[in-house]
């Protein structure tokens, strides 16, 4: 397929909203200078905008032609609560609050595509989609159940997300899961403390807890098929004792990750049994539960060729990548394509010193390198899938 003809994208503005979405981040639903300046610059364009679509998302509309057939890109905008440790002139002006996931990056680049389809001749409709509140994977079911399908009806939608360690502006896909499910998990233990010098009068919610962990080790090796993926981890571990008292409480928080869920299923049960056992053989009692936050990010056939095939028309052969390998990391993107056909690609954030610190890390930052070819992508994806 040859390349599809571009606007002249400016780098320049593109890097300039990243830097200022990146200086002052925000939290899950609370978005209000985000949303507010995304939204002055949709309006600046002079493209039909709305607000307040699950609390603080924001919908805008390019209409061009006469076919009702339409499209939806999304891209997110919370940040995360981790201290930025960068020293550049465009870090975090919020303390204890970054964008170290690139959402800052993800929304530049679909405003730099909405800015210049304006220019663009297509037959049908672009709704641009800014989501809130990815990070704790509510935002995209709360935007469907504003009725983000119903009062703007579209035929497929598409997102995007940076990855670090591959090359810079690489995209990549598959059909089928690309990206995990979470499922997070709560154990309590409740035992019986007292003094840290009299064990033998105590039930002891600490040993407990560790052999629990050491357990739970066993439950992908052992009650997993090898040829499924999935991942335990434990995250936080709480209790109530202190330098000479053995707790009466422990909690243990973690995730697990899997991309079937019938994996997911057999991963909570095991963890369940397995908890519960161990506590009755100690004597000690079990509270538990198992939440199912995100769902696997699952791409559909058509949408994941049309993806594929915009990809080609944006890079050279060896900065496309497909089919990719999936990720054990999840994206609430998944519950819009519970509702609709779609597909999610990676772009690559570069390596090394460049683009390559790891997500979710208070030394993180976007490449504004990537803004042009990911708003590239975009573009290339409406005309091929609009066209005129």
């Amino acid at each position: 397929m040859s390349k599809l003809s571009q606007p002249v994208l400016d780098a320049g503005k593109l890097t300039r909203w990243r830097q200022t979405l990146h200086r002052y981040p925000e939290l899950g639903f609370e978005l209000t200078e985000t949303a507010q300046y995304i939204a002055e610059q949709l309006h600046a364009m002079g493209i039909e905008t709305h607000t307040e679509i699950g609390k603080s998302g924001i919908v805008a509309a390019l209409r061009k032609g006469s076919s009702n057939k339409a499209i939806g890109l999304r891209a997110d905008m919370d940040a995360l609560k981790i201290q930025e440790l960068n020293t550049f002139d465009h870090r975090s002006q919020t303390d204890g609050c970054m964008h170290a996931c690139g959402h800052d990056g993800h929304s530049a680049m679909l405003l730099g595509a909405a800015e210049a389809l304006l220019e663009i001749d297509f037959d049908g409709t672009v709704y641009f989609i800014f989501q809130p509140d990815e990070e704790h994977g509510l935002g995209a079911q709360m935007m469907i159940d504003d009725g983000l399908f119903d009062r703007f009806e579209m035929d497929a939608i598409y997102g995007m997300h940076n990855i670090p360690g591959r090359p810079a502006g690489q995209l990549a896909i598959k059909p089928g899961p690309i990206m995990a499910g979470e499922d997070n998990f709560c154990l309590t233990i409740i035992g019986r403390g007292g003094h840290a010098s009299q064990p033998h009068q105590l039930i002891d919610p600490v040993i407990i807890g560790a052999e629990i962990i050491s357990a739970m080790q066993s439950i992908v090796s052992r009650s997993i098929d090898p040829a499924e993926q999935a991942v335990i981890s434990v995250t936080e571990i709480e209790a109530d004792g202190t330098v000479n008292v053995v707790p009466s409480n422990l909690t243990i928080k973690g995730d697990c990750r899997s991309f079937k869920l019938q994996v997911s299923q057999t991963m909570e049960a095991r963890l369940q049994q397995l908890a519960r056992g161990i506590c009755e053989a100690h004597g000690a009692e079990l509270q538990f539960s198992y939440q199912r936050v995100f769902r696997a990010t699952d791409n559909h056939l058509p949408e994941t060729e049309h993806a594929l095939a915009a990809a080609r028309a944006t890079n050279a052969a060896d900065l496309v990548e497909y089919p990719c390998v999936p990720m054990t990391a999840s994206d609430d993107f998944a519950h819009f394509l519970l509702e609709k056909n779609g597909a999610y690609i990676f772009i690559g954030n570069g390596v090394d010193s460049v683009g390559g610190c790891a997500l979710h890390n208070p030394h993180y930052d976007f490449n504004d390198a990537i803004l042009v070819t990911g708003a590239s992508f975009w573009i290339n994806l409406v005309k091929q899938q609009l066209a005129d």
